[in-house]
C-alpha cells in the first residue's frame, strides 16, 4: 500500500440526509466509514424534503437524534394541518389535521395521532433536518467526513474497492481503499453509471417549478388558523405551499399541466401570484428556484458485488407522502447493519444479497403508491369547477364537493400508516418464512403483523420504554411465554458469534397486541420479524446459520 492510500471500511459517497444516516448507523456499530461530499462543509442543503417519517424517526431515536430533530423546524406551537384553498390566501376547501410539535406526543384525536409507535412524524425542511444529522454524524468516532471531494472512479476485487477521490478545491487526487462502498449521490449518480445500473419507469409524469420565497407579508393574508401545507385549487392554477420557518419563508410549487410540456410554457411569478391568491403589487424574494420532473424510476439493481446504491441514487418518484428520503433511509438502515455483520465478522458475504432482496421490491411497491397518487392528483387539478371562487349556493356546493374529495384522496398520503408500518419483505435469504402470507396495506392502512418479514408491531414494556428502546444491536428473541426454552437458539448464536439478546417480555397493563400470537418471536434491530414459533426449531444451529447468511433458506422442523 503506498503512502497516499487511505483505508476504511465503507465508503460512503454523498453526505445528504441518507448518507448521513448510514454513517451515523455503521459508526454505531464500530465500523470506521468514511464520507465523501462535493459540497462545503456545513453549505446548506437544497429546500427539499418536508417530511420526516414516523419510521425514519423511530431509527433517529435508535441513532439518539431524535430529539433534537424534534425542536427544530416551524415553532413547537405551529399546526402541521394541510389546508386546501381556492388560493393560499382564498376560501378553506378542507383541513386536514396534524398536530404541532409540541402535541406530537400527546396528542390522541385525527387521523395522524394514532400512531403505533414511541416517535411519530415529524414535519421539518431539509434546511433543518441536515445540519443537525451532519452535526450528529462528525461527532461520532469512526466517522471522516471528507467535504469538496469527488469520487471520480473505482476498481473492485475480491478483497475491497479502490476509489479515486479528487479534491475539488486543489485538483489533487488520492487513492482510498475500502471494504465495501455506497454511492448515496442522488439522482445523477456516477455510482450507478459506474456499475452500469438502469433507472427503469416512466420518465415523466408532472412537472414542477418549485421556488423557494421570502413573503414576511404573507402569513397576515392567509385567514383563519395556519397550516403546514396549503393546496391552491382554482381553474387557472393548481399548486401547492409549504411553510417553512413558520415566519417568512414559503416553498411554492406550480404543477404543470400536460398541456403545458416545458418549463417556460408557464410564467413562473403569474403562477405564484394565482397559487397565492395575491395581486401584481404583493412583494416577495425568490431565496432559490428549481425546475424539476416528477418520475418513477427504480434501479434495475442495486448492488455490484462491493458497490451498492442507496436513496435517489437507486429510486426517483414523486415525493408523494413524503417518501423520497424516508425510502432512502430505510434504505440506509436495511444496508447499514448488513455491512457490520460483515465487518464484524459474525456473518458471511452472502447476507448482503439480502439487500437488494428485500429493498428493491418494496422500492417498487411505493413508487407506484406514488405514481397512482400522482396521476389521481392531476386528473383532480383538471376536474376543478369553474365556479368553484363563485359567492353563490352553487359555489359553495362546488366546493365542498371539491373539499371532500381532496381529503379523502390526501388523507392517506398525509397519515400513512400503510407506507410507515405495513411494508414486510419476502423472498429475503435472511428471513425464515412459514405458511402465513403477509397481510395487505394500502397507502393509508395496515394491519399489525408478526408474519416474518413484518415489522415487529410496537407496544410499551412494563417499565415504560419502548419495544424497540430494548432490542439488542443484532437480533432480539421476544419470549412471551417464560416457559418457552431459549437456551438452546442462545448457545447456538454465542457459538457462531451472532449477536443475540433475550427479551422476556413484560408489558405494561395489557398493551400486548394480538398479532403476537407465538411464544417466541425473533427480530432483528431494524425492527422486522425474521422468525417465530411456540418453540425452536429442532435444530436452532440451522436457524442461526440462515441469520448469518451461510446457508439458503429452508424449512425448519420444530422440536418434537
Amino acid at each position: 500500500m503506498t503512502s497516499n492510500e487511505m483505508q476504511t471500511d465503507v465508503l460512503v459517497v454523498g453526505a445528504g440526509p441518507v448518507g448521513l444516516t448510514l454513517a451515523m448507523d455503521l459508526a454505531g456499530r464500530g465500523v470506521k466509514v468514511t464520507v465523501a461530499e462535493i459540497r462545503r462543509y456545513a453549505e446548506p442543503p437544497n429546500v427539499k424534503c418536508n417530511h420526516v417519517s414516523a419510521r425514519t424517526m423511530e431509527q433517529f431515536r435508535r441513532l439518539g437524534v431524535a430529539q433534537k430533530l424534534r425542536d427544530a423546524g416551524l415553532p413547537e406551537d405551529y399546526p402541521n394541518d394541510v389546508v386546501f384553498r381556492t388560493s393560499v390566501t382564498g376560501i378553506e376547501l378542507t383541513r386536514i389535521p396534524i398536530p404541532c410539535r409540541r402535541d406530537r406526543y400527546t396528542e390522541t384525536e385525527g387521523p395522524d395521532a394514532w400512531w403505533p409507535t414511541p416517535e411519530p412524524p415529524h414535519r421539518i425542511n431539509q434546511l433543518f433536518l441536515e445540519p443537525i444529522l451532519l452535526e450528529h454524524a462528525a461527532a461520532q468516532p469512526g466517522v471522516t467526513l471528507l467535504n469538496r471531494t469527488q469520487v471520480t472512479g473505482f476498481t473492485q476485487d475480491d478483497d475491497g474497492v479502490s476509489a479515486t477521490l479528487l479534491d475539488l478545491d486543489t485538483g489533487a487526487t488520492r487513492t482510498l481503499r475500502c471494504r465495501y462502498l455506497v454511492g448515496c449521490d442522488g439522482g445523477s449518480s456516477g455510482v450507478r453509471k459506474q456499475i452500469g445500473a438502469r433507472l427503469e419507469g416512466t420518465a415523466v409524469i408532472q412537472r414542477v417549478q418549485s421556488t423557494y420565497i421570502r413573503a414576511p407579508q404573507l402569513k397576515g393574508l392567509i385567514p383563519g388558523k395556519p397550516a403546514w401545507s396549503y393546496y391552491s385549487v382554482n381553474p387557472r392554477r393548481c399548486g401547492t405551499m409549504f411553510a417553512i420557518d413558520g415566519h417568512d419563508t414559503w416553498l411554492v410549487h406550480n404543477h404543470l399541466n400536460a398541456e403545458e410540456p416545458e418549463f417556460d410554457s408557464v410564467d413562473r411569478d403569474w403562477a405564484i401570484r394565482e397559487i397565492l391568491g395575491v395581486g401584481a403589487d404583493f412583494a416577495y424574494e425568490v431565496i432559490t428556484k428549481e425546475d424539476w420532473v416528477g418520475r418513477r424510476l427504480v434501479a434495475n439493481r442495486f448492488r455490484d458485488r462491493r458497490v451498492f446504491l442507496a436513496g435517489d441514487a437507486a429510486h426517483l418518484w414523486v415525493p408523494y407522502a413524503g417518501y423520497g428520503m424516508n425510502a432512502g433511509i430505510a434504505d440506509a438502515i436495511n444496508l447499514s447493519w448488513l455491512l457490520a455483520a460483515r465487518v464484524q465478522g459474525w456473518a458471511e458475504e452472502a447476507i448482503l444479497d439480502a439487500y437488494e432482496a428485500e429493498r428493491q421490491p418494496i422500492t417498487e411497491q411505493v413508487s407506484h403508491f406514488a405514481m397512482d397518487h400522482a396521476q389521481k392528483m392531476i386528473k383532480a387539478r383538471r376536474a376543478v369547477p369553474p365556479n368553484i371562487e363563485a359567492q353563490d349556493a352553487e359555489g359553495e356546493a362546488a366546493r365542498a364537493l371539491i373539499g371532500q374529495e381532496a381529503y379523502e384522496l390526501n388523507v392517506q398520503q398525509f397519515c400513512c400508516g400503510g407506507l410507515n408500518f405495513g411494508y414486510y419483505y419476502t423472498g429475503s435469504p435472511i428471513i425464515a418464512s412459514d405458511e402465513e402470507a403477509p397481510p395487505a396495506y394500502t397507502m393509508g392502512g395496515f394491519t399489525p403483523s408478526t408474519v416474518p418479514g413484518c415489522r415487529a408491531p410496537h407496544f410499551w414494556l412494563a417499565d415504560g420504554r419502548s419495544l424497540y428502546d430494548a432490542f439488542g444491536p443484532g437480533y432480539t428473541l421476544l419470549r412471551f411465554d417464560g416457559q418457552a426454552d431459549a437456551a438452546p437458539l442462545l448457545a447456538a448464536a454465542q457459538a457462531r458469534g451472532l449477536p443475540l439478546a433475550l427479551l422476556d417480555v413484560r408489558a405494561r397493563g395489557n398493551a400486548v397486541p394480538e398479532a403476537y400470537r407465538h411464544a417466541l418471536v425473533l427480530c432483528r434491530a431494524d425492527q422486522q420479524v425474521v422468525w417465530r414459533g411456540d418453540r425452536l426449531p429442532a435444530q436452532p444451529q440451522a436457524l442461526v446459520e440462515q441469520l448469518r447468511g451461510a446457508t439458503a433458506p429452508a424449512a425448519l422442523p420444530l422440536a418434537a
